[in-house]
C-alpha cells in the first residue's frame, strides 16, 4: 500500500510511537521480553505477540535463526503466538520465512488512522440504545456473551482485558451499546502511554442491529474522550466490515498487518 501524500505523516507516526510500544503501567501477569529487534509480550487473552519497529536490516541465515528462535520459546512455553506483520515491512521474503517456520496467517487488516479533531463527536443512536461506560467486572461478561454470538468463538479472555483496566483504569476505557437489557455493540479505546495516539479495538455489533449508526456512535464517544485527552491521532485495525464506515468518517489507510501465528498444536 503507498504512503504518498498526506498519508506518510501518518504511518511514520504509526511506526515510531505504536510499533513495539510497551505501556508503562501493566497487569503483574504480563512479561515483556526483548530478543534484538524483536519484542515479545506474554500473558494476555491467551497468545502470546511478538512485534518491533523494524527488523535493523535482517535478512537470509540471520532473520531465519531470529524467527527459529521464537519457535522454540514458544514451543517450550507451549504457547501460541502472533507475530505481527505489515504491508511494509522488509525484508520483502518475509512472509516466506515465516511460513517456512511454521507460522500461518490470519486475515489481513487494514491499518486506518485519523486526525482525531476531524472526527464527528457527537454520538448519533437510534431510539432506545444508549452508551455508557464499563466500570464493573460484570460488564466483561456481557460484552463476552455480544463477541460470542458475533464472532461463535469464545471470549473468555476478556478477563485479562479487564485486569488491564485495573491496572491503569485511565489508560484504557471500555464502552457498551445496550438495547434496554441486551449489549448490542462495544468497544474500547486505549491511551498508549508516551504517544499522541488514541487506538480503537472492538467495535462488534449484533447482526441484526448493524446499519443503524451504532458502530460510528461508538467511535464518536471514543474519539469525543480521545479529544479531551488531547490525543492527536486516533488508530484502529480495520476489518473489511469496518474499514469503508472509518474511512467514511475521516480515517485514511495507511498500511496493512496480518497476524501470522504459531500454534504448539500445528507442529
Amino acid at each position: 500500500m503507498g504512503t504518498d501524500g498526506d498519508t506518510r505523516p501518518l504511518l511514520e507516526a504509526y511506526d515510531a510511537q505504536l510499533r513495539a510500544h510497551v505501556h508503562d503501567r501493566l497487569p503483574d501477569s504480563i512479561q515483556v521480553e526483548h530478543d534484538g529487534p524483536l519484542v515479545r509480550i506474554m500473558g494476555f487473552g491467551g497468545r502470546a505477540w511478538i512485534e518491533y519497529h523494524d527488523l535493523g536490516g535482517l535478512h537470509g541465515d540471520e532473520l531465519d535463526a531470529l524467527i527459529a528462535r521464537q519457535v522454540l520459546i514458544f514451543r517450550d512455553r507451549g504457547e501460541e503466538a502472533e507475530w505481527k506483520l505489515h504491508g511494509h515491512d522488509l525484508p520483502a521474503d518475509l512472509p516466506v520465512r515465516l511460513r517456512a517456520a511454521g507460522f500461518e496467517p490470519e486475515e489481513t487488516e487494514t491499518v486506518v488512522i485519523a486526525r482525531a479533531v476531524d472526527l464527528p463527536l457527537d454520538p448519533m443512536l437510534p431510539d432506545g440504545v444508549a452508551i455508557r461506560e464499563a466500570i464493573e467486572r460484570d460488564d466483561m461478561a456481557r460484552i463476552a456473551g455480544l463477541e460470542e454470538a458475533v464472532w461463535d468463538e469464545d471470549h473468555g479472555w476478556l478477563v485479562d482485558l479487564w485486569n488491564e483496566r485495573e491496572a491503569d483504569p485511565e489508560s484504557l476505557r471500555i464502552f457498551l451499546a445496550e438495547a434496554g437489557d441486551v449489549t448490542v455493540s462495544a468497544g474500547w479505546v486505549r491511551f498508549p502511554s508516551g504517544t499522541e495516539f488514541a487506538t480503537l479495538w472492538g467495535g462488534a455489533t449484533l447482526r441484526e442491529w448493524r446499519g443503524r449508526g451504532i458502530y460510528r456512535a461508538l467511535v464518536a464517544e471514543r474519539a469525543r474522550l480521545a479529544v479531551g485527552l488531547g490525543r492527536t491521532y486516533i488508530e484502529t485495525d480495520a476489518s473489511d466490515d469496518s474499514r469503508p464506515i472509518l474511512e467514511r468518517l475521516g480515517f485514511v489507510p495507511v498500511t496493512t498487518t496480518t497476524p501470522y501465528v504459531w500454534s504448539p498444536a500445528e507442529v
